[in-house]
C-alpha cells in the first residue's frame, strides 16, 4: 500500500514577496512630484478624517479597548483625545480616514483607497518618534511619512493594476494589509527576512469578502474595513519582528497556497484554463507611479467611479430644477465597473448603501446642485422622497469608449454622462465629464480646491486660530517636511 506524500522541501520565498521586500528596503524616493503629492494626500486624508468625526456611527467606534488604558508614549488620533497603542490608534486613524468615503482614491483592475495604509504609518511613527526622544534619539521627520505614503502607495497600486480581486469575490482592502504589513516591519526596523516574514503572513490571513459592499448586504462595515486591515498591518510586522517565521510559498503553494485557494475562480460558464490565469500579473516596477498619478476626492464624498455623474448632474441642475414633474427619463452612460458595482434598483438600506449607488449620487446632484456627506443619513433621505422618484426614471447604459478609456493606462479616465428628457420630447444637452477635478490631468484645478476642502474640515474641529496655524504648516512643503511626526500629532491631537 503506498501512500500520497508532500515532498517536504521548504521553498524559497515567493517572487512577489521578494520584490515587494526589496523595494521597501532598497527604493529611495526621489520625485519631487510624488513627494509634493504625498503631502497633499496627507493633508486631505486627516481632513476626511476630522470630518467623520462629526458623525456617531463613526465616533462609537473609537478608543481604547479598555477604557482608561494608559500608555507610555501612547499614539495620537488626530482630532480627539485618544493616545492608545500603535496597533488600536492604526484602526482609528484608519477608520476616520475612510469614513466618508472621501480620501484619495487607486483605479484600475482592481481598486482601493492607499492613504487607507496612513493608520499604520501615522500610528506607528508617533509612538516611535516619542519612544526615540525618551531615549536621547532622533525623532522621526514628516518628510519620512511622506516617503513611507508614497511606498505604501506604490505597494497597494501596482498589485491592483492587473490583478482583479473583486472578480473573484475579495475586497481590496486585502491590498491595504499587505502595503501596511511591509512599511510597517520597514519603520519598526526590521531586517530582509523579518520583512519578507511579515509580508507572508499578511497574504496568509487571505482576505474580506466584498459582500459589505454590495446589494443587498451593503453596509458600514465598508467604512472600518481599511482600518481593520491597517491595524493588522502593524501588528503582522510586531510579531514577525518578534521573530516569527515566515510562509515562503503562501502565495503558490499547491492546493493550499493563496493563488489555489483564494485566486481561483470558477465561474458558471467555464473554469480557469491554466494555472496562468490565476498568478498576479504586472506591468511595472514598484516606483512612485501611483503617488504621481492618485486620483482626489475633492468636491463631492462620493464613490469614485460617480464622481463624474455628480459634476455632469450638477452642471444640469439648473436646467431641470423647475420641471422635475415633467421629466420622462434621465439616461446615465457610464463605465463597466460603475455598473458591476454601483449601479442599484429598489431600497437603499442605509448610508453606505446610498454612497454606492449611482442614481441616488446623480439624483442628489440635479436636485441640490450639490453632494454633502449628510445627504446620505436616513433622516435626509426621508425628508426628500424626489430623490427615489427620479432614481426610479433613470436609465444606466454602459458606454463602450468609456470603459476602454478607464483601462487606457494612458488616459484612466472616469467618465460618465447624463442626459434628461422630457415628457413632451425635448431634453437637456447631454452633459459629458471624462475626466474627475481630482485627476491628475486636473491636477492645478484640483489642488487649490483641495487645500480650502482641508481647512473647511480643519475648521469642523478646531477654532480658526488653530485651524489657521495647521493650515500654514501643512501648506507648507519645506516646513511640513522638517516637522518632527511627535509634535505633529500633538498638534492635531484634542487634549
Amino acid at each position: 500500500m503506498s501512500l500520497n506524500v508532500d515532498y517536504n522541501l521548504r521553498p524559497d520565498y515567493d517572487k512577489v514577496i521578494k520584490n515587494i521586500a526589496d523595494y521597501v528596503i532598497n527604493y529611495e524616493v526621489d520625485s519631487k512630484d510624488a513627494i509634493e503629492t504625498a503631502r497633499n494626500c496627507l493633508i486631505d486624508s486627516i481632513g476626511c478624517g476630522l470630518l467623520a468625526l462629526q458623525f456617531k456611527e463613526c465616533t462609537k467606534h473609537l478608543g481604547p479597548i479598555v477604557e482608561g488604558t494608559v500608555v507610555p508614549n501612547g499614539s495620537r488620533v488626530p482630532g480627539t483625545n485618544f493616545i492608545m497603542d500603535p496597533v488600536k490608534a492604526a484602526w482609528d486613524i484608519g477608520c476616520v480616514i475612510r469614513w466618508l468615503d472621501y480620501n484619495d482614491t487607486w483605479l484600475a483592475a482592481e481598486w482601493g483607497h492607499p492613504s487607507d495604509n496612513l493608520g499604520s504609518i501615522l500610528g506607528l511613527c508617533d509612538h516611535l518618534s516619542q519612544k526615540r526622544v525618551k531615549d536621547g534619539l532622533k525623532p522621526i521627520y514628516m518628510k519620512e511619512i511622506l516617503e513611507f505614503m508614497v511606498m505604501a502607495h506604490e505597494i497597494q497600486g501596482v498589485l491592483a493594476i492587473e490583478n482583479s480581486f473583486n472578480r473573484v469575490g475579495l475586497d481590496h482592502v486585502l491590498l491595504v494589509r499587505v502595503a501596511s504589513t511591509a512599511i510597517s516591519a520597514k519603520i519598526m526596523g526590521g531586517n530582509e527576512e523579518q520583512i519578507k516574514s511579515a509580508i507572508s503572513h499578511a497574504w496568509v490571513d487571505g482576505s474580506s469578502l466584498r459582500t459589505y459592499r454590495h446589494a443587498p448586504n451593503a453596509g458600514s462595515r465598508k467604512s472600518w474595513a481599511a482600518g481593520d486591515a491597517t491595524s493588522r498591518g502593524v501588528r503582522l510586522a510586531d510579531i514577525a519582528l518578534r521573530g516569527e517565521m515566515g510562509v515562503p510559498g503562501v502565495l503558490t503553494a499547491p492546493q493550499w497556497g493563496f493563488y489555489d485557494i483564494s485566486f481561483n475562480k470558477t465561474n458558471k460558464d467555464q473554469k480557469l484554463k491554466d494555472k496562468a490565469d490565476q498568478i498576479f500579473k504586472f506591468n511595472r516596477d514598484y516606483g512612485s507611479y501611483v503617488m504621481e498619478h492618485i486620483l482626489f476626492k475633492i468636491q463631492y464624498p462620493a464613490e469614485f467611479h460617480a464622481q463624474t455623474a455628480v459634476e455632469a448632474a450638477v452642471k444640469l441642475h439648473n436646467n431641470v430644477k423647475d420641471k422635475f414633474n415633467e421629466i420622462d427619463k434621465i439616461v446615465i452612460r457610464t463605465q463597466e465597473p460603475a455598473i458591476r458595482i454601483i449601479s442599484k434598483v429598489g431600497t437603499l438600506a442605509n448610508a453606505a448603501d446610498r454612497d454606492h449607488c449611482i442614481q441616488y449620487m446623480a439624483a442628489l446632484g440635479l436636485i441640490f446642485g450639490d453632494l454633502k456627506a449628510e445627504f446620505y443619513e436616513d433622516d435626509f433621505h426621508k425628508e426628500h422622497p424626489l430623490i427615489d422618484k427620479l432614481r426610479d426614471k433613470m436609465e444606466i447604459q454602459e458606454d463602450k469608449r468609456f470603459s476602454a478609456d478607464y483601462l487606457d493606462p494612458e488616459k484612466r479616465s472616469i467618465a460618465n454622462a447624463i442626459k434628461v428628457i422630457f415628457k413632451d420630447g425635448t431634453s437637456t444637452e447631454d452633459i459629458e465629464v471624462e475626466y474627475p477635478i481630482g485627476h491628475k490631468r486636473r491636477r492645478s484645478e484640483g489642488i487649490p480646491l483641495l487645500e480650502k476642502k482641508f481647512l473647511n474640515n480643519l475648521n469642523t474641529c478646531f477654532d480658526e486660530e488653530k485651524s489657521k496655524s495647521i493650515y500654514s504648516l501643512c501648506t507648507n512643503q519645506q516646513a511640513l517636511e522638517k516637522t518632527t511626526v511627535n509634535e505633529f500629532m500633538e498638534m492635531l491631537a484634542k487634549l
